[in-house]
């Protein structure tokens, strides 16, 4: 087992990052899909990470989701441990206890919309908050129309999935993820399953969250003028590492790794 002793119990402080990669590792047999990561993303910080297929990226949102164990190191979200807890002054690997009540703290929209197909959108939305949070029904709908109202979906309210579109469910999707109240919202590749002509209305959602909440925000993406446009920083993915990161406009603009320059040249040329 791995020594962990050398990771702080918390991490505190007014500049404390909401989450903390610290030396995280992720081998599946002999492939390393995450080499000794550390990455650090601030309140309020919308982060974007692209690159390869292959290259991580997912594996990074699905690692602060708890879908799949990590191999080295600890992640903490909001200063407290993620895949580890406390225990007599230590670290230990976490209780699937512990990661139920702390994955309440992270929200996801996935690439396929995952929604109910028996409840409407509504119900979709109001689902957790009740069942998980324990909040009354009438406070659920209430939150549950609010945030439909946001993502331009309160019309719909009381329609089923199987009768929305693709760019709709993606949306009422957002919603749901959204009334857990999380802390931090994960995004993956949420308009690649999506037709052309729709994939504006959920980036313009995103938008609207970037610039109307102060979330912290993770998107793994393909679109890189969307990532460009909305992205506080820019990680570019190679080999289970960060290659390079920055500003968008220096990353996209001025990329400095060889790798970079031509993983950037090469999704030009397909568009």
């Amino acid at each position: 087992m791995e020594d962990i002793s050398g990771y702080p119990l918390e991490i505190s402080g007014a500049d404390a990052p909401m989450v903390s990669f610290r030396k995280v590792r992720k081998v599946y047999g002999p492939l390393v899909v995450l080499d000794d990561l550390d990455l650090d993303v601030a309140a309020g910080e919308m982060v974007s990470i692209i690159g390869p297929s292959g290259s991580g990226k997912t594996t990074v949102l699905r690692m602060l989701m708890t879908l799949e164990q990590i191999d080295g190191g600890v992640i903490y979200v909001d200063g407290s441990p993620l895949t580890h807890m406390a225990k007599n002054d230590k670290l230990v690997p976490a209780s699937q206890r512990h990661l139920r009540e702390r994955r309440a703290d992270i929200g996801m929209c996935f690439q396929h919309f995952n929604l109910f197909p028996h409840m409407t959108a509504l119900e979709n939305c109001m689902e957790g908050p009740v069942q998980v949070l324990g909040i009354s029904r009438k406070e659920a709908r209430e939150r549950s129309e609010e945030l439909l109202e946001l993502v331009g979906m309160i019309e719909k309210k009381d329609q089923h999935p199987s009768r929305l579109s693709g760019g709709q469910q993606q949306r009422v999707a957002i919603a749901r993820a959204l009334a857990m109240r999380p802390k931090v919202m994960l995004f993956d590749e949420v308009t690649s399953a999506l037709d052309p002509e729709v994939i504006g209305e959920v980036t313009n959602v995103i938008r609207k969250l970037v610039s109307e909440h102060n979330l912290t925000m993770l998107m793994v993406t393909h679109q890189m003028g969307f990532a460009r446009d909305i992205s506080d920083r820019v990680c570019f993915f190679y080999d289970g590492k960060i290659e390079e990161q920055g500003l968008p406009a220096e990353l996209f603009g001025n990329p400095q790794k060889a790798r970079t320059q031509q993983f950037l040249s090469a999704v030009k040329e397909a568009v």
